[in-house]
C-alpha cells in the first residue's frame, strides 16, 4: 500500500530496478513467489521497503537519535544514519544476497531457533557437537531465544540435545543457507573487497552494530563490523538492552512485520515499539512519538 499511495516509494523501487539490473518492483508485486523468496531477491526487497518507509517517517518530522538493524536491517540503519547512500547500500545488499545464496549452495546448511534455553546453554551445546559438524549460536534474539546455524547434521544434533535439556521447542527456519556462521566465509571474503571500495560517512546518529551491540560512530569500525556480521552473531538482545541503557524508551520498527517488536518486549518490556511499515502505521506514527 505504500507503493500505491506514495510517489516517493514508487521512485525508490524504480531506482532499485535500475541499480540491481532486474525488475525488483515486478517481483515484489507480481511474483512469482518462489523467486521473491530467494534471498538474493528477498534482501533487496526488504531493504528498499524499510528505507522508503523511513523516508516517509522523516517527511513527517520523525528523526532517530540512534539506529540499529537486525542482520540485513543494519544496512537500512546505515542509510538512515547517513553513512551510506541508498544506491550504495542497495548495491551492497544485492551482492550480499547473491553471495549468501551461492555460499548456501556451496556449503549447505540450515538454521534453527531454540526456545527456552539461555544463551550460555545453547553455546555449550554447539561446542558439544563440534565432532558432528559446524554449528554456532548465530542470533541472540531475546532472552530464551537463540538461533543456531551450521551444517544440517550438527544443527539437528543441537536440536535433539536442546529438546532433551528442556527447551520448549526448536524450530527449523526456512532459509537457503547457514547465515551468520563460518559457512558464509566465502561470501564474507568477497563482501570485504566490495565494502572496502565504498565510502562510509560519519553517522549523524550512533549506530548500534550487530557484532558489538554498542553505539559506533567511527566509519571504519562500521565498515569492519559489516564484514564481520556475515559470519558472526547478531547480538540483538544485547543491542536492545544497550538502547534502553542509553535512555531510549521508544523505538520504531521500520519496515514489514512486527518480529522485532516481539523480541524487544521480551528483552526490555518498558521499551515501547511502534510499527511503521504500512500507510496506516506511518500515518499513526506521528502521534506515537
Amino acid at each position: 500500500d505504500l507503493y500505491e499511495q506514495h510517489e516517493s516509494v514508487r521512485a525508490r523501487f524504480a531506482e532499485a530496478d535500475e541499480v540491481l539490473g532486474f525488475p525488483l518492483s515486478a517481483l515484489c508485486f507480481e511474483g512469482p513467489a518462489g523467486r521473491l523468496a530467494q534471498t538474493n531477491v528477498t534482501q533487496p526487497a526488504v531493504f528498499v521497503h524499510s528505507v522508503a518507509a523511513n523516508e516517509l517517517l522523516a517527511a513527517v518530522g520523525l528523526q532517530p537519535v540512534a539506529v540499529a538493524g537486525h542482520s540485513l536491517g543494519e544496512y537500512s540503519a546505515l542509510v538512515a544514519a547517513g553513512v551510506l547512500s541508498f544506491a550504495e547500500a542497495l548495491t551492497l545488499v544485492g551482492t550480499r544476497g547473491r553471495l549468501m545464496l551461492e555460499a548456501g549452495s556451496e556449503w549447505p546448511g540450515t538454521m534453527g531457533a531454540v526456545i527456552g534455553l539461555d544463551d550460555d546453554h545453547v553455546m555449550a551445546l554447539c561446542q558439544q557437537v563440534a565432532d558432528v559438524g559446524i554449528v554456532v549460536a548465530a542470533n541472540f534474539n531475546a532472552p530464551g531465544q537463540v538461533v543456531v546455524s551450521g551444517e544440517r547434521a550438527a544443527v539437528a544434533r543441537v536440536s535433539e540435545l536442546a529438546t532433551q535439556a528442556g527447551a520448549r521447542r526448536v524450530v527449523e527456519l526456512a532459509v537457503s543457507g547457514a547465515f551468520h556462521s563460518p559457512l558464509m566465509a566465502s561470501a564474507a571474503v568477497e563482501m570485504e573487497a566490495l565494502l572496502e571500495a565504498v565510502p562510509f560517512a560519519r553517522p549523524r546518529v550512533p549506530v548500534l552494530t550487530n557484532v558489538s551491540a554498542e553505539p559506533v560512530e567511527d566509519p571504519e569500525k562500521l565498515r569492519l563490523h559489516l564484514i564481520h556480521q556475515i559470519t558472526g552473531p547478531v547480538r540483538w538482545s544485547a543491542t536492545v538492552q544497550r538502547l534502553s541503557a542509553m535512555g531510549i524508551n521508544h523505538a520504531f520498527e521500520v519496515g514489514a512485520g512486527a518480529v522485532l517488536r516481539g523480541l524487544v518486549r521480551r528483552t526490555v518490556p518498558k521499551l515501547a515499539v511502534t510499527l511503521a511499515g504500512t500507510v496506516e502505521e506511518i500515518a499513526a506514527a506521528k502521534g506515537a512519538e
